[in-house]
């Protein structure tokens, strides 16, 4: 690999040759719009190319990636982004997506010590700390999987509770909410059924989803053992 990084340079001469092969007239076309219904929130994990798990093009899915697809008060850089997505694209659909065997996550769990981001990460200790009698019950390799899940619930519900999504809300605009897991290990994405589109399903959709996360990561016997 070249300092220049001549490689990349030519990697993009080559894909935006084939696109406009494929596609004449793409960039043009992409100049004039930028139109997307939807709006990613995930983790900033190479990993998760959120165009190409849903086989979007570029203009047809507005994305905001950081550590952990966290979602705080004090973001401004997020927050910004949800306000630019809702007020001025318009989206229909915002959806915080985590994924399965997420390093932050995993960090956020164990206590690992990795630099700046460790204060970054306390946000998903909170989630941890929540749930932590639920998450004492799994075992370690299932923990980080189910705080992911759980990450995502809270963090979806966070978005739920900004300003921005209340006033789109008060005003009667359509804003719907969702909270998805993507599985590196399988490429698919799943659905963890948290859906608000309106502030009074906010608490009543994230019970249901919580409770069905639970179901999913207790082992069937400790659910036999909890029922006796």
């Amino acid at each position: 690999m070249s300092t220049e990084l001549n490689e990349l340079f030519e990697r993009n001469r080559q894909w935006a040759a084939d696109t406009e092969t494929r596609e004449p007239g793409f960039f043009s076309r992409l100049l004039k719009q930028q139109t997307p219904q939807y709006l990613w929130i995930g983790c900033a994990d190479s990993r998760v190319p959120a165009n190409e798990l849903v086989d979007l093009l570029p203009g047809e899915l507005f994305v905001h990636r950081n550590i952990a697809n966290v979602i705080v008060p004090s973001d401004l850089n997020a927050l910004s982004v949800i306000q630019y997505a809702v007020d001025a694209l318009r989206v229909t659909h915002v959806i915080v997506v985590g994924h399965s065997n997420c390093g932050g996550v995993k960090a956020a769990l164990n206590n690992l010590r990795v630099g700046l981001v460790d204060i970054w990460l306390r946000h998903v200790q909170d989630v941890r700390n929540q749930h932590r009698a639920f998450l004492d019950r799994l075992t370690p390799e299932r923990q980080v999987d189910a705080l992911v899940e759980l990450n995502v619930l809270e963090q979806a519900r966070n978005v739920c509770r900004t300003t921005i999504v209340e006033d789109a809300w008060q005003r009667g605009q359509e804003v719907v909410i969702h909270g998805w897991v993507y599985g590196l290990h399988n490429g698919l994405l799943e659905d963890l059924r948290i859906t608000v589109s309106k502030p009074q399903d906010i608490e009543p959709a994230y019970e249901r989803a919580l409770a069905a996360l639970k179901q999913r990561f207790v082992p069937a016997e400790t659910a036999e053992t909890a029922a006796d």
